[in-house]
């Protein structure tokens, strides 16, 4: 696709030009791209030439006129940043790829300004800064470190090459994502043999079979085939943990850890390059390592402080896996299993769901039945009603959505005010939409010209969809990552502040903003709440009270794996960024061996190649930074301990700490750091004690 820039006159009016409102995805093609952010950046590239011209080291005179130019480009280049996540195509590719070097240029030219830069510092020194609230004195000492950050004291040569860099880098991590999308696509196992599917769930065998006809193959059904298993999750893991055919487990395990790591989508090279650049943008902004740069804006003070947290949980973690991976091998020995006890990486699955059956009675696909998506939806909706006083209805059909499964929906506060709303896209699409699940902003909250703009939040999962006219019967790990998802939703969309650049997740520390995303999957184990939504989708018989209990039971087996797990990604990703020298004497699979010896208890494979479709670090946002998750589940933990100590069983209680909740760790978003919006919520600092005790590790510390 060619678009001249010159022709965006006749593409009138281009619906990536309104610059305000709910986007118009029923209006947004890939040819409305290049035109639109042409036109766009060059309005703006005015406005800021104006701007530092004219300006006054003052709210009104710097920050109000600075947020109107960022949000301009935040509501259009978000709209196809969206897009590019759930409905990747070739046209939108090559429209996202032929504009963002410019977009690059133009933050580069915002973030480097002097004069703005300038400005900001004489506001933090000057006589008025006592005066401004908490918010606005965050968004001013934001502003100034992301200036240092972006370059604003380099000069010459070493600023042009700072920003060749971070044209660079966005080439290669938006090429790093479309990579893992084409590869995860390209690689299916079609099964014409009962035998080829023999244990597989009869759930599993209707999507494959589904997933068979939209392959072509029409004659597909889920009793005779053929059966299309894909390295997409809801296929790929339902098949590794219920295949009793091991030599197609090893197949597909084989191709899922090799994903982009050869032939046409080899990330291979293209994680060197982004690891050596990053290095390189750390030096010239006068840190030793890019990891350094990340902490710079982060809560975790030092890289230090994150190692101590990470060797804090291998200890008791690597105990607690060692022991399971050696009851799994008992256990498969006990069987008469060839395999017997030398599982190997495509064995665990299988062989850890086999026990969990065996222990507590209990299977996802036994579960699955009284999980339909409307009943899920039904029971987290009860959840936030109670503890946090607002309402959610369905509001379908008042904004355009960009496919026919997204649902919109409307939260109303106590006085039935409409105070947010969000859009759930919740199916697996490998054909166009990136895996994983993400919350994003739509929307944010602020107060525009005396008037209050309301947040709106995209919501995306990746479950299981709907197939043979049933709903979308989901696991029950499907059903903690919405109500994941949905934390960080309300983070975004119970947001009190009224200044943009603080509101929700904004100017929230990386490591701080899992805090209610992970404190709401708490809740899928709370009695009131589970039973809430759970009911057979068919009979509408609620969960069986002996489910319950296993659920309970089965809460933290092989939580040490988990653990040890998100612990050995995180230490490999700060040592990347922290130690790793690109082109020295230690390459990346030496590296990643290292790490492994105290890190994993089952060694990778020798062609393991996780790290080239590992996009939350070379595509995403948590670069340096994916011990996130663990730092911000400490703080998880301990808020939701906090409800355990006033009763969960208790209702007014839990009515009284989660509006406690609402109006400290979500109401107040970034206008405050992030250890005293914790303090204002528990009265004290956070501990591990919490989050080891939930994990079933207190005994292993």
């Amino acid at each position: 696709m060619t678009v001249n820039p010159s022709n965006a006159a006749a593409i009138a009016p281009n619906p990536l030009l309104l610059g305000k409102g709910l986007p118009p995805f029923d209006r947004v093609r890939p040819e409305h791209v290049v035109p639109a952010l042409t036109q766009l950046l060059a309005d703006l590239e005015t406005s800021l030439t104006q701007l530092e011209a004219t300006v006054r080291p003052t709210w009104e005179g710097l920050v109000e006129p600075l947020q109107d130019i960022e949000e301009r480009l935040r509501w259009s280049w978000g709209i196809v940043g969206h897009l590019m996540g759930v409905q990747n195509s070739p046209t939108l590719r090559e429209a996202y790829e032929t504009i963002q070097p410019k977009v690059v240029e133009f933050y580069n030219r915002f973030g480097q300004s002097r004069p703005l830069y300038d400005a900001f510092k004489r506001i933090r020194d000057g006589e008025g800064w006592v005066a401004l609230e908490s918010a606005q004195q965050r968004i001013v000492e934001s502003a100034i470190r992301n200036a240092e950050l972006s370059g604003v004291g380099l000069e010459g040569d070493r600023k042009e090459r700072f920003n060749a860099i971070q044209l660079e880098l966005a080439n290669l991590t938006t090429q790093f994502s479309n990579h893992v999308l084409d590869a995860t696509k390209a690689f299916s196992l079609t099964l014409q043999d009962k035998d080829d599917v023999a244990g597989l769930p009869a759930s599993l065998l209707a999507f494959a079979a589904q997933s068979a006809r939209e392959a072509g193959s029409p004659e597909a059904t889920p009793e005779a085939g053929p059966w299309r298993i894909t390295l997409d999750f809801p296929s790929f893991g339902p098949f590794m943990q219920h295949s009793s055919r091991r030599d197609l487990r090893e197949k597909l395990y084989r191709a899922f850890i090799s994903r982009a790591a050869s032939g046409e989508y080899d990330n291979s090279q293209i994680i060197e390059r982004i690891l050596a650049l990053r290095q390189e943008e750390a030096e010239l902004l006068g840190y030793k390592t890019f990891a350094e740069v990340s902490l710079a804006s982060k809560m975790a003070p030092t890289v230090d402080s994150v190692e101590a947290l990470l060797e804090a949980l291998r200890q008791p973690s690597y105990r607690a896996a060692q022991q399971e991976l050696e009851e799994l091998k008992a256990f498969a020995a006990s069987r008469n299993a060839p395999e017997g006890s030398d599982l190997k990486h495509w064995d665990t699955s299988f062989w850890a769901e086999r026990l969990r059956e065996e222990r507590y009675s209990l299977n996802d696909e036994e579960l699955r039945p009284y999980f339909p998506l409307p009943q899920v939806l039904e029971g987290l909706f009860g959840l936030v009603h109670r503890i946090f006083g607002i309402t959610v209805t369905p509001a379908d059909g008042e904004a355009p959505v960009w496919n026919p499964d997204v649902r919109y929906f409307q939260i109303a506060n106590d006085q039935g005010d409409a105070i947010a709303h969000f859009y759930l896209d919740p199916y697996s699409r490998p054909a166009e939409k990136r895996g994983g699940a993400w919350m994003d902003d739509c929307i944010g909250r602020a107060k525009v010209g005396g008037t209050l703009r309301t947040p709106v939040a995209y919501l995306v999962c990746n479950q299981t969809p709907p197939v043979d006219g049933k709903p979308s019967l989901m696991t029950f790990r499907e059903v903690e990552t919405l109500f994941h998802e949905f934390g960080h939703g309300l983070h975004h969309m119970l947001t009190r502040v009224d200044f943009a650049g603080a509101a929700g997740i904004n100017n929230v520390e990386w490591d701080a903003v899992e805090l209610p995303s992970q404190f709401m999957e708490n809740w899928c184990y709370d009695r009131a709440t589970l039973f809430g939504m759970a009911r057979h989708y068919e009979t509408g018989a609620p969960l069986p009270e002996k489910y319950y209990q296993r659920l309970l039971a089965a809460r933290t087996y092989m939580s040490g794996s988990a653990t040890l797990r998100q612990v050995y990604f995180s230490t490999m990703d700060i040592e990347l960024h922290h130690r790793y020298q690109p082109g020295g004497s230690e390459t990346i699979q030496q590296l990643r061996d290292r790490i492994a010896q105290t890190a994993t208890v089952l060694k990778p494979l020798p062609e393991d190649a996780f790290l080239c479709s590992f996009g939350h670090i070379f595509a995403g946002g948590y670069s340096a930074g994916y011990y996130s998750y663990k730092w911000a589940e400490v703080l998880s933990a301990d808020a939701f301990a906090a409800f355990e100590e006033a009763g969960l069983d208790n209702d007014a209680a839990v009515i009284e700490t989660g509006r406690r909740f609402r109006e400290t760790v979500l109401a107040l978003g970034g206008s405050k750091h992030p250890m005293e919006v914790f303090k204002a919520f528990r009265g004290r600092e956070p501990n591990t004690e919490a989050l080891l005790r939930h994990s079933g590790l207190l005994q292993a510390a």
